[in-house]
């Protein structure tokens, strides 16, 4: 999958134009790309437009399992407010992160999340990149996912929040998506 491009045609005065190419990042109103992301196997792929067709998704992405923020207050915080977000008519929760499937079992399984929060593998990136919202973290393995929380109805993002700096925990955090619900 290619990551979304976003053309730019520039007319030159000799009456050819320039077309250049840059890698474009998700905004509102945009459909949420078909991408297959993995639960618990590499058998198991989950296409995005299906698990979002007719529903109304809590989507948030973390740089990676296991890592600081991400299991000391990210994860931890949907999991303790997934009851709060189903009663603002949130139907499912999703954690992604560029890592393995068996990776995000195992780190959903130590967080304790059972039904509350999906647990799901963007294993080599394509969603990340379709988003536009992958970021170079060579120290954790390359590329990686900006921090973000996204409302995704019906296959349609309704509510995006992407961290300033893509790491920090602020505007994606649970609790200030419920205030926004």
């Amino acid at each position: 999958l290619r990551p979304c491009l976003q053309r730019i045609t520039h007319p030159s005065r000799a009456g050819l134009s320039v077309t250049l190419t840059r890698a474009m990042s998700v905004k509102v109103g945009d459909q949420l790309p078909s991408v297959d992301l993995y639960e618990e196997t590499p058998a198991n792929n989950v296409n995005t437009r299906d698990l979002c067709a007719g529903k109304k998704v809590l989507i948030f992405a973390v740089p990676g399992a296991f890592t600081p923020g991400c299991s000391k207050t990210h994860l931890p915080g949907y999991v303790a407010e997934s009851a709060a977000l189903k009663g603002k008519g949130i139907q499912e929760v999703v954690c992604v992160a560029v890592n393995d499937p068996f990776v995000m079992a195992a780190w959903g399984e130590k967080q304790n999340v059972g039904d509350k929060v999906r647990m799901l593998a963007d294993t080599n990136g394509d969603l990340t990149k379709a988003l536009g919202l992958g970021q170079d973290l060579a120290v954790l393995g390359g590329l990686r996912s900006k921090r973000y929380s996204m409302i995704v109805e019906d296959g349609k993002v309704t509510q995006l929040n992407v961290e300033p700096d893509g790491k920090g925990l602020t505007c994606s955090l649970a609790e200030n998506m419920i205030a926004k619900l």
